[in-house]
Formats: structure tokens, sequence, C-alpha cells
């Protein structure tokens, strides 16, 4: 039986996973000779990125795929 409670409660927790896959907070950003970069909060772990590697975490991406090193404490 799929009613339709059933099938939209399916959809809402489709939503949610895909929502909380993983967050990119940007906890800094700078500007320096026409370049971007910015540090990112990933799962915990910080990184220093570029505008193209931010646009690939936030499109799902992880720091894995991209081969991210984590930002050295400053």
């Amino acid at each position: 039986m799929f009613s339709p409670v059933t099938s939209q409660n399916a959809k809402r927790a489709a939503v949610r996973k895909a929502l909380d896959a993983h967050k990119v907070y940007i906890t800094a950003q700078s500007f320096s000779d026409g370049a971007y970069r910015a540090r990112v909060l990933v799962d915990g772990e910080a990184y220093w990125v570029d505008e193209f590697r931010l646009a690939q975490l936030r499109q799902g991406l992880s720091p894995a795929e991209l081969e991210l090193t984590p930002a050295a404490d400053d």
C-alpha cells in the first residue's frame, strides 16, 4: 500500500537526507591579486579552497573526492 501520505513522507526524507549530506560553512574569505580564497568547514574539518573548489563542494562533492588537505591550525 503506497498512500499519498507515505509518498510525501518518503520525498521529505529524501530531501532531508540530501540537505544533511554535508554542509559547507564559509568561515573566512580573502581576495588577493584578483584571486578568491575561502576557508570552509566541512564535516568538522577546515579547508582553504578557491572559487571553483567551493562550487564543487556546494554541488555535493566531498573533500576526499577533491583531494583537499585540511588547513593548518591558525
